[in-house]
């Protein structure tokens, strides 16, 4: 059974990165965008990675331009914007494609997992989020609608496991 350890994505700097090395951490994976309503998530998205860094918890964002193009950005612009505004300092990812014929593996492997409402694999929207389990196994969707303090009693549970 595949997990999120056995795929591989690029950094912002466009470095390859295994994401075997978040082996034994619980991992929150969103899709994210700088011009978007859920932009300000950003925010929360770094508290949860400040609060939770040290306990073995990793945020990992990857910008996406599939919903109303609300991430046109290039690297350097999305980690400008992001650090500059949001004081983002979780590891972002390459600019992606969750849906459709180009998404990302790592997207498919995911939404294959948990499909969100009515069984639809499609991510809505930017700020869909994923909880991983230490062992890479998906534990739960999010809507995008969903703040990212919402998931801390969630957090908390997969990291007494």
């Amino acid at each position: 059974m595949a997990t999120i350890h056995d795929f591989k994505a690029d950094s912002l700097a466009g470095t390859p990165v295994d994401l075997a090395q978040y082996r034994g951490k619980v991992v929150l994976i969103v899709n994210t965008a700088s011009n978007c309503g859920f932009t300000p998530q950003y925010k929360g998205l770094e508290e949860i990675h400040q609060e939770f860094k040290d306990k073995g918890v990793e945020v990992l964002g990857f910008p996406c331009n599939q919903f109303g193009k609300q991430e046109p950005g290039n690297a350097d612009e999305i980690g400008a914007f992001c650090e500059k505004n949001y004081g983002v300092s979780f590891p972002l990812f390459a600019k992606i494609d969750v849906n459709g014929d180009n998404a990302h593996p790592l997207y498919k492997h995911l939404k294959s997992e948990k499909p969100g409402v009515l069984g639809t694999e499609a991510i809505k929207w930017n700020f869909t989020k994923f909880l991983i389990r230490k062992d890479g196994t998906v534990y739960k969707r999010y809507a995008p609608q969903t703040a990212p303090q919402e998931l801390t009693e969630d957090i908390e549970k997969l990291l007494a496991e």
